[in-house]
């Protein structure tokens, strides 16, 4: 057996639906020494963590921190946490991740139900409450920003609605905060989740989430700590959180004052995590979101100016990425791979009724930026012009009139 080679990944430029190339200041963060999870450095820099998500997620809740695990940890720590079996849980679908949410809740044992419009649309809002009416859920999921159909939906109406029925409100945001509007307060929000690898810039491998003191209610209502760990008054509820590893409550009491051993922090996505709020923060999050509308805005010009167009309710699209239908007499995935070969680009294709008929292309995290956007469309048109005829620079030319008019 030959030794192995240093591992050298090749360059790329990650212009799909997620992950995305992560910002510098990142990368470099996650080289940094590694210390105890309980070195005085690594519990004040958790407890920053947690000072820093709270501004992000425009958050008073003091129970905002990382999972260790993707967005989909996220997800499933937050669900399996909150629904008892039994429970009715309510998800609106309008993509794959809402049916995501769906198999998730499931698997805890939910007694779930579905509200569904055609991908491409949201679900207004009159539909999401005549269902909560009709099936009276304990908890409604909802996805915000689904990148399988590139959809943004409106949430600033929701919590009210589940306040005034007495239901829980969880929303995944992992591929919309920080690149589009989000205000876990004023919105309502009793449980959110995220990732990194979208708008925030970094790695997928933490997922940040936060949750509301009537979120935390229920969570300690079914507490229960390993036997090894366990203290004199420490409580042992009959319907336990009955996943270990996500369980909200030791995970509250791990980052807490008590410092509850439950596993080993995953310090290198610790150091991510924090570097990707540091980075939106101090940038500014409205600059940040301001800059992913602009490039987002770009990129949808760019590509109705080189004659394509684009999918779904383009009044909802979410700011950091856009599907395109794929023009007629063009290979979908041999296009893809000729991005990928010849150019060192990624763009993504999508799932289900929309695999092979749509190109999703983002613009997120540090790849929201003006060279990227040109860069990108410029490499299109190259790639589009093997295979049918296209406006000549119209898609750099149609960017850069809305980069002009935005200066």
């Amino acid at each position: 057996m030959t030794r192995p080679t240093p591992l050298d990944p090749p360059a790329r430029l990650l212009m799909g639906p997620g992950p995305i190339s992560a910002y510098p200041r990142v990368l470099r963060a996650m080289s940094a020494p590694l210390v105890g999870q309980y070195d005085p450095f690594m519990t004040g820099a958790m407890g920053e963590v947690q000072e820093l998500y709270r501004e992000v997620w425009a958050t008073r809740n003091e129970q905002t921190f990382v999972i260790d695990g993707t967005s989909r940890a996220g997800i499933e720590a937050a669900l399996v946490s909150l629904i008892r079996p039994g429970d009715r849980v309510l998800v609106p679908v309008f993509g794959r991740f809402g049916h995501l949410l769906a198999e998730i809740a499931e698997r805890a044992l939910a007694e779930v139900h579905t509200i569904e419009v055609e991908w491409g649309q949201v679900v207004p809002v009159s539909m999401i409450e005549e269902a909560i009416v009709r099936v009276r859920p304990t908890l409604l999921a909802l996805v915000q920003g689904d990148t399988s159909t590139t959809m943004n939906q409106p949430l600033d109406e929701i919590g009210a609605l589940c306040e005034k029925h007495g239901v829980l409100f969880y929303c995944d945001a992992t591929a919309s905060l920080g690149g589009n509007d989000f205000e876990a307060d004023r919105w309502g929000l009793d449980a959110a989740t995220a990732g990194l690898q979208k708008c925030l810039g970094g790695p997928s491998g933490s997922s940040p989430i936060t949750l509301s003191d009537r979120a935390v209610e229920v969570i300690r209502s079914r507490a229960r700590v390993e036997a090894g760990i366990r203290e004199a008054g420490d409580e042992s509820a009959a319907d336990f959180i009955r996943s270990n590893y996500f369980d909200l409550g030791m995970i509250i009491d791990y980052w807490g004052p008590r410092r509850l051993n439950h596993h080993t922090e995953a310090t290198s996505m610790l150091y991510a995590a924090r570097e990707c709020a540091a980075v939106l923060l101090s940038e500014g999050r409205a600059n940040v979101i301001a800059r992913h509308r602009l490039a987002g805005d770009a990129m949808l010009a760019g590509v109705r100016g080189l004659g394509l167009t684009v999918f779904g309710d383009v009044a909802h699209k979410m700011n950091n990425v856009v599907a395109v239908e794929i023009p007629d007499g063009v290979p979908g995935d041999a296009a893809r791979q000729a991005m990928l070969e010849d150019f060192g680009i990624e763009i993504g294709t999508s799932f289900g009724p929309l695999h092979g008929r749509v190109w999703r292309i983002g613009t997120m995290g540090y790849n929201a930026r003006k060279d990227a956007v040109l860069t990108t469309l410029a490499a299109l048109e190259q790639v589009l012009r093997r295979h049918i005829p296209v406006p000549a620079g119209g898609g750099v030319d149609a960017a850069l009139d809305v980069y002009r008019v935005s200066a």
